[in-house]
């Protein structure tokens, strides 16, 4: 399975707590974070070396999983 990552403008991966920030859906992440570079997670970070955006304190108002209607 593929995971999306925030990108910054320098090419560094965006991580909270020290941890990679991704998710599993390249067009919901860009829904969510408009203008955010997203670039496909390198597959040499281990899955314990990152966290679903969905467990972000800032995403806790989101509902998941997300409604498609709203990002098509």
């Amino acid at each position: 399975m593929k995971r999306y990552a925030l990108c910054s403008e320098k090419g560094d991966l965006l991580s909270w707590g020290g941890k990679v920030i991704v998710h599993d859906n390249k067009a919901e992440l860009e829904f969510l974070m408009r203008g955010v570079r997203i670039v496909e997670c390198p597959r040499d970070i281990p899955d314990d070396q990152t966290i679903p955006i969905r467990f972000h304190p800032d995403m806790a108002t989101v509902t998941w999983p997300l409604d498609r209607r709203s990002f098509r």
